[in-house]
């Protein structure tokens, strides 16, 4: 794609990244086959290709963002499936980054809008204004759909009770700063994000996590002054607040590297995976933080990227579960992590079936679900029926976002690192428990604290 960016232009990083990202597009248009909006809605300004020629209009022109260029923008999910489909090798996800942030700079949103996505960026990166929160919305769920109002915060205020969980789970101990020894002999030394919104919907994951590590010979430090990773702000454009995130956790991370070391940082939310593993192209132009962040995005690692690192295996036969795998976004198409989170899966003794339509988006992307409920909506409804025709007793996935999104169903959703642990020495997962397949013998031997 020929650009005509100034030079002056140019001078800006931001600006010169998004010139080189959009000379590598060729107009194929094979993104479209595999872009959630545009299946759903057959409008070409709603594919990759369509945003990106508005894309280059509105920045080359340096032309402040439009109500109708904000909506095609808006409605991306930034699920990269099109990265993945692209020949060309077109980041669309640095340019999509850019364009929402120049959107933020140049467009006023309504007011209702705006309070919105300011309750938003404040609430869900704070542990404790998260779960305050959640109990109130746990509280008024069941009147929710009588809501008064078709307008879109009226959809919006909807599809926050509709996610939110009717039981708000107790804070869990070993997500305060601390360290949990190896057992036995320490093999490893690895930092833990523990997250915001997965403390307060799932805590259950993270203690998983340590349990399977430790037992495994890792000793797993959640470092002080760590916290939410940036993606829900960075999701919303918030730039400043997600720079700011991104520093607090590469200092607190820095500080464990310069101490005692660290053989990797270990994320259980592919979602922050993403986002941290990108930490050095954020903070490339930050005096200082460059270097650091570009080794943190390095020691950064999956759960099952971990597993394999420290050689997995199960300790106990696995019971005749149908197990689905649900492929998160961030997942497969942001982290590239495709076959080994099944492969870890199958060593636990588990069968492991693929929806159709896999690598289509379930509509929950960071905040979307909240943002944009209606084609949320839509999407979830699309990967259940897909899910439906695997017949599973259990969906697992790597993302709370997803489960979030796709729980509330006859079928249980549950984090797969859950199965992993249980596998190996671990309490049965308690969405499990009351299934036939479980046998009464593991009910005994491990209770239901999932």
């Amino acid at each position: 794609m020929q650009t005509s960016f100034t030079t002056e232009q140019l001078r800006d990083a931001d600006t010169a990244e998004a010139n080189r990202i959009l000379r590598t597009c060729v107009h194929c248009g094979l993104c479209t086959a595999t872009c959630p909006t545009f299946l759903l809605l057959g409008d070409e300004l709603d594919s990759p290709r369509g945003r990106i020629y508005l894309i280059k209009d509105m920045l080359e022109n340096n032309r402040p963002a439009t109500a109708e260029v904000v909506q095609h923008i808006d409605r991306c999910l930034s699920c990269l499936s099109c990265m993945t489909t692209c020949p060309s090798s077109v980041h669309y996800m640095h340019l999509i980054d850019h364009a929402r942030r120049h959107v933020e700079e140049t467009f006023e949103r309504p007011v209702p809008e705006r309070l919105v996505r300011s309750l938003l960026a404040t609430v869900l990166p704070r542990v404790w204004m998260f779960r305050l929160a959640v109990l109130v919305a746990s509280i008024v769920k069941p009147v929710g759909r009588f809501l008064p109002g078709r307008g879109p915060f009226a959809q919006r205020l909807r599809a926050m009770l509709a996610l939110a969980p009717s039981r708000v789970p107790s804070p869990s101990a070993v997500e305060r700063p601390g360290v949990h020894p190896a057992a036995g002999r320490r093999r490893f030394r690895m930092a833990l994000l523990a997250g915001c919104a997965q403390q307060v919907l799932a805590p259950e994951i993270n203690e998983a996590t340590i349990r399977l590590l430790t037992r495994l010979g890792v000793e797993v430090v959640v470092p002080k002054g760590a916290g939410c990773c940036g993606a829900l702000v960075h999701h919303m454009r918030r730039h400043e607040a997600a720079i700011a995130a991104a520093k607090r956790n590469v200092a607190a991370w820095w500080a464990e590297v310069e101490g005692e070391g660290l053989d990797a940082i270990v994320i259980n939310a592919s979602g922050c995976g993403t986002t941290v593993k990108n930490y050095g192209y954020m903070l490339r132009e930050e005096p200082g933080w460059a270097e650091k962040a570009t080794k943190i995005s390095a020691l950064a690692k999956d759960i099952t990227e971990v597993l394999e690192m420290v050689g997995y295996a199960p300790t106990r036969a696995a019971p005749p579960l149908r197990v689905t795998y649900h492929a998160a976004c961030s997942m497969q198409h942001g982290q590239r992590l495709t076959a080994l989170p099944k492969a870890l899966l199958k060593r636990a003794g588990f069968a492991v079936a693929d929806p159709p339509e896999g690598h289509i988006c379930c509509g929950s992307a960071g905040t979307y679900n909240l943002l944009q409920p209606e084609i949320a909506a839509q999407l979830r409804e699309r990967k259940l029926a897909n899910i439906a025709a695997t017949r599973p007793d259990v969906v697992v996935t790597g993302n709370i976002g997803c489960i979030s999104q796709l729980s509330g169903g006859p079928v249980p959703v549950i984090h797969s690192v859950l199965l992993l642990d249980w596998m190996s020495g671990g309490p049965v997962p308690a969405a499990l428990c009351a299934h036939p397949a479980v046998g009464k013998a593991a009910l005994v031997e491990h209770p239901a604290s999932g």
